[in-house]
């Protein structure tokens, strides 16, 4: 994994709008019936490698040192394992779950927030899944066709790293199958290990995304200490899974979940940090830009980062649609250089503009990319800075 070593590089968490017409195929993949326009063989597969292709090239135009393949033919950052994991059976006749102290402190809000996320272009509504037998990886055709896609698109570029998204244990269903949490996280682990192998294995930094790990925080019913327990529970099935992998080949992402919201019952950092040093992974992504976190940078005042540990602060937020001034994204990552480390600080998003395939993401791509190419000038006054 490169360090920022002789400048402040920049990042980004995975995933990015895809373009209308492959949504259209990948709605038509969703609904079945007549094979509209290739959607089920060929031309998808094609039109796929292809989006990739284009938004690995405007990440490096806009100022991306380190891209991803934007998770371009992803229905979402989770919710593609349904095709590449049995075991799992959809729950349509449930809602998802999640936030519900949020949803309990702004019901109005909150029922206007997920109206419109329904009816604002999500090809994909978020189903449930629900385990009923036992967990196998049959993803290897498509991870493959993934690694094909970005290796290709990276050809004959020189990107600083190159990192591919896998999801993490804790974010695959729920367990109706297994005797115990841990039996079943045990197992998710397992066969979600063979997807993390053969990213690294195709020379790319993995990277874990994990929101589950900071969204479980404020499940009702619960204490402080009955989540730090599930907690590391999870960590332990997902270093489980990543066992024998270098840290050095594997960053982490966990974030909150919601994108524009009142945000008032988040995990705060000083919960989540220790936790982070726990997992065996070379790098740690969070959102460090958004106003309920911003202040959080103090914490590494007195929680030393191990040496060979570096830190992906969110400098720019995914949950708005301002185009952060270059000047302050340049201040917030010397906050954390001052105290980590310039060459332990690379410059990133709080979390992905597209973490589910939608015609509407809720930052506009024109934006996001502005938002990259402020950040690109932001880390270039850090560094002229940090490195004087």
């Amino acid at each position: 994994m490169q360090r920022s070593d002789t400048r402040v590089l920049t990042t980004h968490v995975g995933s990015l709008p895809r373009p209308n017409d492959l949504l259209d195929m990948m709605k038509a993949r969703i609904q079945g019936g007549p094979d509209v326009q290739g959607a089920n063989g060929d031309a998808f597969r094609a039109r796929v490698k292809s989006a990739v292709s284009d938004i690995v090239r405007q990440q490096l135009q806009n100022g991306i040192d380190i891209p991803s393949d934007g998770e371009q033919g992803k229905f979402g950052f989770f919710s593609y394992v349904t095709d590449r994991l049995s075991g799992f059976e959809p729950r349509a006749d449930r809602r998802f779950g999640g936030f519900a102290a949020e949803v309990s402190a702004f019901p109005e809000y909150y029922a206007d927030y997920f109206g419109r996320a329904m009816t604002g272009g999500s090809i994909l509504p978020i189903v449930p899944m629900e385990c009923t037998g036992p967990v196998i990886y049959r993803g290897q055709e498509a991870i493959q066709r993934d690694i094909a896609n970005l290796k290709a698109a990276v050809d004959g570029r020189m990107p600083a790293d190159v990192f591919m998204p896998s999801i993490a244990p804790s974010g695959v269903g729920s367990n109706q199958f297994y005797k115990t949490r841990q039996e079943y996280l045990a197992a998710v682990g397992e066969a979600m290990r063979h997807e993390y192998l053969a990213i690294v294995d195709a020379g790319f930094i993995l990277q874990i995304d994990d929101p589950f790990l900071s969204e479980s925080y404020s499940e009702p019913g619960q204490t402080v200490q009955d989540w730090r327990i599930g907690a590391q529970s999870w960590i332990e099935a997902l270093n489980h899974a990543l066992r024998g992998i270098p840290p050095g080949k594997i960053r982490f992402h966990t974030c909150y979940g919601i994108n524009e919201g009142p945000r008032i019952h988040d995990a705060p950092m000083s919960e989540i940090a220790p936790l982070l040093l726990k997992i065996n992974a070379g790098a740690y992504s969070f959102e460090a830009a958004n106003a309920r976190h911003e202040h959080e940078y103090h914490l590494w005042e007195n929680l030393k980062l191990p040496e060979d540990k570096i830190l992906i602060p969110g400098v720019i937020t995914h949950a708005g649609n301002i185009v952060e001034h270059p000047d302050l994204i340049a201040e917030r990552i010397i906050r954390f250089a001052e105290r980590v480390g310039r060459e332990n600080v690379i410059a990133g998003t709080d979390c992905g503009f597209s973490s589910q395939a939608t015609y509407r993401p809720e930052v506009h791509p024109t934006v996001m990319w502005a938002k990259f190419r402020a950040m690109e000038e932001g880390a270039a006054l850090a560094t002229k800075k940090l490195w004087a």
